[in-house]
């Protein structure tokens, strides 16, 4: 890779409250490494990423109501303390839906990708999501979007039974609704009661075909797009595993390139016309072989570092270097590399034996392709403690009852229906802000 550039600041944003959120730190060893003075917004003083010797300084995020006026009044301190203009890397919806729609007034300040008004909000909306598959010809489960009780109990004779049930905008979902993200609904009735507290959520209520789990059926693309909405670097990966078990985030994932996969996302990308960096969720149908997508991330997916070329470039990287008008090096990929997420990939392990799953996937054949760690790094091992002490005090022990939960009496005992999705970790459902009034 040619000498980087890094005389401007970074900011990176993350509005979410979950302390083991490894995609943030994941951001500012990036940029550090490569010399950037790098600025995050955390939830705690006390957050591992905090604890990184590449963070330059952390800055408080939003303790009320997530509005409009108090994300630019936020972001507009953070560039008085930073001093000078800076690049903005957005790392969950909430942050990046408001970075777009607040574009005018902080352009001055902070330097992101210029998008059509409204994209990313579309993009993260699960419901808007199914017509913009549907106009770009890529494949997404059948969904219906019921107006009525009704309709949503009628959904499960149309979809069949059990379906998926999705909140079209998760980040407005609150602790104090009760409500999961993602839900899967095994009767007409639980889908007439879920619809019923749609006013709770704050969104509208998606039914979803269901696609069982399937070994090598969960996929994944990362990539950043220019200004000609070119994917300037990117790849695609298959979850080796995940937590929650079949349903969530990638606790161990390898770069394994899937021509379709692959293809869907650019196909997309053509169709809306978007600049930056998307992270996409795929599912093969066993039935069909088709390659659904499920969901659409604008922003980078937490476990993005997995792809790192040869030369130290990823999507962070690429985005800063185009932003800041330096040139974007052609990829050397390292097809093969694996990705762990250590805290989940534990927990994902002891589930999937008990399953009598593998519990993990081909290593990398050779040294060149490399393991990508979330939170340990020989040059930068703090994180890695701070989150094992705060793991062990809080993580653990939500994860040590979900185990139980999922473990139940005996193996058997899983064996009587599909599992029940869960809220994803990565998208901080239990521990975001009140996302209010994001228009």
């Amino acid at each position: 890779m040619p000498p980087f550039d890094a005389g401007v600041p970074a900011l990176v944003l993350r509005l979410d409250r979950n302390p083991f959120h490894h995609g943030t730190l994941g951001a500012v060893r990036s940029l550090g490494r490569a010399g950037v003075e790098v600025h995050a917004v955390v939830e705690a003083a006390h957050s591992p990423v905090a604890r990184s010797r590449f963070l330059h300084r952390a800055h408080p995020g939003l303790r009320g109501a997530v509005t409009p006026e108090a994300f630019v009044e936020m972001l507009l301190r953070v560039s008085d303390r930073i001093g000078r203009r800076a690049v903005l890397v957005a790392m969950d919806d909430v942050s990046a839906i408001l970075a777009a729609a607040q574009g005018p007034r902080l352009a001055e300040r902070y330097l992101f990708p210029e998008q059509p008004t409204g994209l990313p909000g579309r993009l993260a909306d699960k419901a808007e999501l199914a017509g913009l598959c549907a106009a770009a010809g890529i494949a997404h489960p059948d969904t219906v979007v019921p107006d009525s009780p009704g309709e949503a109990a009628g959904a499960a004779d149309r979809l069949g039974l059990p379906l998926v049930a999705k909140w079209s905008r998760p980040w407005l979902l609150t602790p104090a609704t009760g409500l999961r993200s993602t839900t899967l609904v095994r009767s007409a009735g639980e889908a007439r009661e879920l619809f019923a507290r749609s006013p709770h959520a704050g969104s509208r209520l998606l039914l979803q075909r269901f696609l069982p789990d399937a070994p090598a059926s969960d996929w994944f693309f990362h990539g950043y797009f220019g200004r000609d909405f070119t994917c300037l670097h990117g790849g695609s990966g298959r979850k080796q595993l995940s937590w929650p078990v079949g349903t969530g985030l990638t606790a161990m994932g390898r770069w394994q390139p899937n021509p379709e996969v692959e293809e869907a996302a650019r196909r997309l990308v053509s169709h809306v016309g978007y600049h930056g960096i998307l992270d996409l969720d795929f599912r093969r149908e066993e039935s069909t072989g088709s390659y659904q997508l499920l969901d659409v991330n604008p922003r980078p997916g937490a476990q993005f570092r997995l792809f790192t070329d040869t030369g130290g470039l990823d999507v962070v990287r690429s985005l800063y270097l185009d932003l800041t008008g330096g040139p974007v090096p052609g990829p050397s990929g390292r097809p093969g590399r694996v990705f762990v997420a250590e805290n989940y990939a534990l927990l994902s392990a002891a589930v999937s034996v008990r399953r009598g799953r593998p519990a993990a996937g081909p290593r990398p054949k050779s040294p060149a392709q490399g393991v990508e760690t979330a939170w340990f790094a020989r040059d930068d091992p703090r994180p890695f403690f701070s989150m094992t002490r705060a793991w062990f005090g809080r993580g653990l022990g939500k994860g040590a009852g979900r185990l139980r939960a999922l473990l139940g009496p005996h193996p058997a005992a899983a064996s009587h229906g599909p599992p029940r999705p869960r809220a994803s970790a990565t998208d901080g459902s239990a521990d975001r802000p009140d996302a209010a009034s994001l228009t």
